[in-house]
């Protein structure tokens, strides 16, 4: 069988980039492939047989010292240690293919160089708009930005862009500059993946050529989650708490609605979240951090679940999640969420930042029939059992590494 070698920062489930890596190289050993794997040392990490080759770690909100602040500084514009890793690990394993995923800042763009220097064929997925943007998010001051459109890099340390640092912006601007002056991205991937068509058109409108792109959804195993169709009456968000996922909008717009509303998650913006709801009197419960089963239970007494984002979401898994557990979702209409919402199907949308438009759609879901509301749990779990499952996106994966091997 072909081996696979699949690359990232983290070994372990911290965010979504990192679920994908990990379910995709579970999903390949499934059908026989061999697969290793290439990534960051860490204490969280899942046990991997490759660990002796993960690069040492760096964790940017940890504290150093001067001189190993510049060093990692240096790695994540160009890192000779994983260069050198990642080719012993070819070395040994002869990969048929490799696919990265989230490599910035900790394994840098070094190991694509040596990826195409071994004659491996390379896949990429983006799992945001970090190649357009340094700052990863096309948000900035509260708000959807395109500031750097047309080379205009400069614009991340004007804005202060990452965390509202200086130091931080300015590091982030010199790697961008670095990793496009010697096209480390353009030149040594052969097919970038996206889970979205929304971020093709967006490299396609920051001047990408089409060709370089193909959309391959995420997906989730339906099967490893037991829906409940019965429509409770509490909306719900779950992820993180943070400013771009528009948290202050669906608390005003609960509040207007007149509805009840659980959050789980947490994250920056959760004190002030609290603190809204409170200060306008929404009826919000804050349940906290909860994965697994505490988590899905809460999804299952839900009416449906809300994403009210600001920003230029990809593709976010807990849509599909949402959908294997037979619930609806409302979104809000950005980035590739659209995609993902069939109106009077499998939920609703509304126009993103827009209160009153949400709390129009929620007075009219909690309005609905629970037969409307339980039919839309079923109609979502059909649609992602069919569409988004594990032998789609298998399929679709291996037919584009076949194009290269």
């Amino acid at each position: 069988m072909p081996t696979l070698l699949t690359i990232n920062n983290y070994h372990y489930r911290r965010g979504g980039a990192d679920v994908a890596y990990l379910a995709e190289g579970e999903l390949f050993k499934e059908h026989g492939w061999n697969v290793a794997c290439f990534s960051m040392q860490h204490s969280q990490n899942i046990p991997s047989p490759w660990s002796s080759y993960f690069v040492q770690e760096i964790e940017y909100g940890r504290s150093y010292g001067a001189s190993q602040l510049l060093l990692n500084a240096a790695k994540s514009i160009y890192s000779w240690e994983a260069a050198s890793k990642i080719k012993a690990l070819m070395t040994r394993v002869r990969p048929d293919v490799a696919h990265a995923h989230n490599v910035y800042h900790h394994l840098s763009p070094s190991i694509l160089r040596s990826i195409r220097q071994q004659g491996v064929p390379l896949i990429l997925t983006l799992h945001d708009v970090k190649l357009l943007c340094p700052a990863r998010t096309m948000y900035s001051g509260g708000e959807i930005c395109e500031a750097c459109k047309g080379g205009n890099l400069h614009k991340v340390i004007l804005k202060k862009c990452m965390k509202g640092s200086l130091p931080l912006s300015a590091l982030i601007y010199t790697e961008s500059v670095a990793h496009r002056l010697f096209s480390l991205y353009e030149t040594n991937v052969d097919k970038f993946v996206s889970p979205s068509r929304f971020v093709i058109k967006k490299f396609v409108e920051w001047g990408w050529p089409t060709n370089r792109f193909v959309h391959i959804p995420n997906f989730v195993d339906s099967t490893q989650y037991c829906p409940e169709y019965s429509a409770g009456r509490a909306f719900l968000y779950f992820g993180r708490l943070s400013a771009e996922k528009g948290l202050a909008t669906l608390i005003s717009a609960t509040r207007l609605a007149g509805v009840q509303l659980w959050v789980v998650g947490t994250g920056p913006e959760e004190s002030s979240m609290q603190a809204l709801a409170r200060d306008v009197g929404a009826d919000v419960t804050f349940f906290g951090f909860k994965v697994g089963d505490e988590l899905w239970n809460i999804v299952k007494q839900a009416r449906a679940v809300v994403l009210p984002s600001e920003w230029y979401e990809n593709a976010p898994i807990s849509i599909l999640e949402a959908y294997a557990l037979g619930k609806p979702v409302i979104g809000a209409r950005v980035g590739g969420i659209p995609e993902m919402v069939r109106e009077g199907e499998t939920g609703c949308l509304y126009e993103s930042g827009d209160v009153q438009g949400l709390a129009d759609v929620l007075v009219r879901v909690a309005a609905l029939a629970d037969r409307t509301v339980e039919d839309w749990g079923r109609e979502a779990r059909k649609w992602v059992t069919d569409e988004y499952s594990p032998t789609q996106h298998y399929e679709r994966l291996r037919d584009l590494y076949a194009r290269f091997f």
